[in-house]
């Protein structure tokens, strides 16, 4: 197999987790271990794993029938695609300038402060979109790659160094159930951990874009798919877990706050890596963390201009993969110029922005959940390509929780 046959197998798998390591790993899972020590690290790993099976059937499904979860969606009734565009719409914009902010935080580290934040992070949005008007799938595959290596082996060589610093007491340390700004900050941390949930959606027409752009005879088989999106999956958790360990062994033993500003808190991400590996060191990693969060903006507009050009196809009675590049380039415009409304006029405190951003994200998850798991047990499907029973009862027990948290959520705001 060649190896841009293996890179087309693995695409899905790749972009999600570059759409992953940026806001939830370099930020809130940094934040936790900074305030919490190693007490939220269960949080993060069940985050992963309760999460695991609704994204999953995104790929499955795919998969089996050539078209996305949207598809299956409207198969279920006008009722569910439109529920879940409900839900959705009003978080694009605002996850979008979250993304774009943060990233302006790790700019403004590198090069210094030449603009305001919130200019810098207009130019990222907009750069980013054309990137993707120009090049579209092919160059967000490429890119998305190459950019992720160097800032993993750098989290992985500064976890190993920091670990004799960490206080490893605090992974049994379940005094935070017991504080409300904790059992919030949870909900926060959840969720975008490792992705929205809806992102789900997005697997499912990146898998049928990368099935369009495999040759002749070289589709997989179903358990060749899932392992493709299993071992990037599976990395994606383990790099949530580092960053948590980074936090808490630099900043949680010298009581150092994560601060609210997005160049602030970035220039502390920034000094683990220079504590851990010198200064040579943490330039390169800082680089390497904006590399990725860049990948995570343009990611993040790709996959929701996806979304909606394909919810409109659909919608005119059109196959959902049928969308027109003018429709796709149409949705990117009209969310980025909401996004950058939102920079311009909301964005002061970033990791209180992030939080309601990642809150609100969460509490649309055990709805994004349920139609998934309605599709993949209700639509027309290969038999090998649905999922076990112990997938669904694995799936209907996150459901639950993610449920149940949601409702805390709400309940202490």
């Amino acid at each position: 197999m060649t190896t841009s046959v293996f890179r087309k197998l693995a695409g899905p798998g790749l972009l999600f987790t570059g759409a992953a390591i940026g806001t939830s790993h370099l930020v809130q899972s940094t934040r936790a271990g900074a305030l919490f020590g190693l007490a939220l690290v269960i949080v993060i790993v069940l985050a992963n794993v309760l999460k695991y099976p609704a994204y999953r059937f995104g790929i499955d499904f795919a998969h089996s029938r050539g078209r996305s979860l949207l598809a299956g969606y409207r198969e279920l009734g006008t009722w569910a695609l439109v529920l879940f565009l409900v839900a959705v719409t009003p978080l694009v914009p605002i996850i979008w300038a979250a993304l774009a902010a943060a990233t302006a935080g790790i700019v403004t580290v590198i090069i210094g402060p030449v603009a305001p934040v919130p200019a810098i992070a207009a130019l990222i949005l907009v750069l980013a979109m054309l990137l993707l008007l120009v090049g579209g799938y092919r160059i967000l595959d490429k890119v998305n790659a190459v950019l992720l290596a160097f800032l993993v082996v750098a989290t992985l060589i500064t976890t190993a160094l920091v670990l004799p610093r960490v206080e490893w007491g605090t992974l049994v340390d379940f005094s935070w159930t017991r504080q409300t700004a904790a059992l919030l900050f949870i909900v926060a941390l959840a969720g975008f951990m490792p992705n929205p949930m809806d992102v789900s959606v997005a697997l499912s027409l990146w898998k049928v874009e990368g099935d369009n752009l495999l040759p002749e005879g070289a589709h997989p088989d179903i358990g060749a798919v899932r392992r493709s999106f299993f071992w990037p999956y599976v990395l994606t958790a383990f790099m949530a877990v580092c960053f948590c360990i980074m936090g808490a062994g630099v900043m949680h033993p010298q009581g150092i706050a994560p601060l609210p500003d997005a160049p602030g808190f970035a220039g502390q991400v920034v000094n683990l890596y220079r504590e851990a590996l010198g200064p040579g060191a943490a330039f390169l990693a800082a680089l390497a963390a904006l590399s990725v969060m860049i990948t995570t903006v343009i990611a993040g507009i790709d996959a929701y201009s996806r979304i909606f050009g394909a919810s409109l196809a659909i919608f005119q009675g059109r196959e959902d993969v049928s969308y027109s590049r003018k429709e796709y380039a149409g949705f990117c415009l009209m969310f980025v110029a909401i996004a950058l409304v939102v920079i311009f006029t909301l964005l002061s405190d970033l990791t209180t922005f992030l939080d309601f951003v990642t809150s609100a994200s969460f509490v649309i998850a055990p709805l994004v959940a349920l139609l998934n798991h309605l599709v993949v047990t209700r639509c027309e499907m290969a038999d090998e390509a649905r999922p076990s029973r112990a997938t669904l009862i694995h799936n209907g027990i996150a459901i639950v929780v993610m449920t149940a948290l949601a409702a805390m959520y709400f309940v202490y705001i």
